[in-house]
């Protein structure tokens, strides 16, 4: 088998499509033919070497859509055959083994780009907004990057419990395609007063919950615009790591949570059970849909990397084999 394989840190040139060991599936694992493999903003700092915890070599990818080809001693979940979509290192390639856990049945209304497009963006969507936040009926909720793979998820889950949703961006075009997904107000954080807007939009009351992903770059406006008691969903610093704050933000009772799927101890009893519970039948009946800006071949990797990187898209960039 094939697949993108880093040996050494640096830009798209480090990338190369490689022969790869086939392995078989352990147990509690399936190996899966990967049909497509969704792109995330965090490859691109994989690959550049500034993701925390990374070690080389290392084949790219941490999603995909395919075909299970053998499962692993204890698994009963699935069959060869089955159409599935997975998080797991290594899907950019003709073939990863996956967890069964981090597995998901495919319905069969969705095509294998729109199975590579959920598990990563939704997965960390729903674990903010469902498992953490417990984001309820009436609630403001404001998103960062809403036309990111989180972001855009995070749009559709958030307005199916029925909370009021803001999504910020760097570009207007960007804004102008998540009022068509059904945010209620957008802002431009490059160009508007955010705070001011907010405060206006929601009748003063400010935002309850926020899933914060920029970092220092717009953190103070996010604490700015919270209500009373509102939660900061933290989970990602794509403006910046570091940040300082007036720890008078107490007189709000602002709960300030970090998260990360790959290390929380409530993903999988909770996120994982109440997705596969809840989500995935809403996958099938149509009412979530993932969104796809761009599909390329998988030789392409390089373009894909620059287009994310550049963030002009709106939704996934996804790769196919074939």
């Amino acid at each position: 088998m094939k697949g993108w394989l880093v040996k050494e840190f640096g830009g798209v040139d480090k990338m190369n499509w490689t022969e790869l060991l086939d392995l078989d599936p352990g147990p509690g694992q399936v190996s899966i033919i990967v049909k497509a493999s969704g792109i995330n903003f965090a490859e691109t700092r994989m690959r550049a070497g500034t993701y925390s915890g990374i070690t080389l070599p290392q084949v790219l990818g941490i999603e995909c859509g395919g075909i299970i080809e053998k499962v692993g001693p204890g698994v009963t979940e699935f069959k060869p055959g089955d159409r599935v979509m997975a998080r797991s290192r290594g899907t950019h390639a003709e073939k990863v083994v996956a967890d069964v856990r981090k597995t998901m049945h495919l319905p069969d209304n969705l095509s294998f780009e729109q199975g590579a497009a959920i598990p990563a963006g939704w997965h960390t969507a729903w674990h903010a907004l469902v498992t953490m936040a417990n984001a309820q009926p009436g609630k403001n909720v404001l998103i960062e990057a809403v036309a990111s793979s989180v972001g855009s998820a995070a749009l559709q889950i958030a307005k199916h419990r029925g909370c009021w949703v803001g999504g910020t961006a760097s570009q207007d075009d960007k804004l102008k395609k998540a009022k068509e997904w059904g945010a209620d107000g957008v802002y431009n954080y490059k160009t508007e007063d955010l705070v001011k807007r907010v405060k206006e939009d929601t009748k003063g009351h400010g935002i309850d919950i926020t899933c914060a992903t920029i970092g220092s770059e717009t953190f103070g406006r996010v604490l700015d615009v919270m209500a009373n008691g509102g939660r900061v969903m933290m989970y990602g610093s794509t403006g910046g790591r570091v940040n300082t704050f007036d720890l008078g933000i107490g007189e709000r009772n602002l709960e300030l949570l970090s998260m990360s799927i790959d290390t929380s101890p409530r993903y999988y009893p909770e996120t994982v059970k109440t997705f596969n519970e809840q989500a995935i039948p809403l996958f099938a009946a149509g009412v979530f849909k993932p969104i796809i800006d761009t599909v390329l071949p998988m030789r392409e990797l390089a373009k894909a990397h620059k287009m994310v990187d550049d963030r002009n898209h709106f939704g996934k960039v996804i790769m196919v084999n074939g």
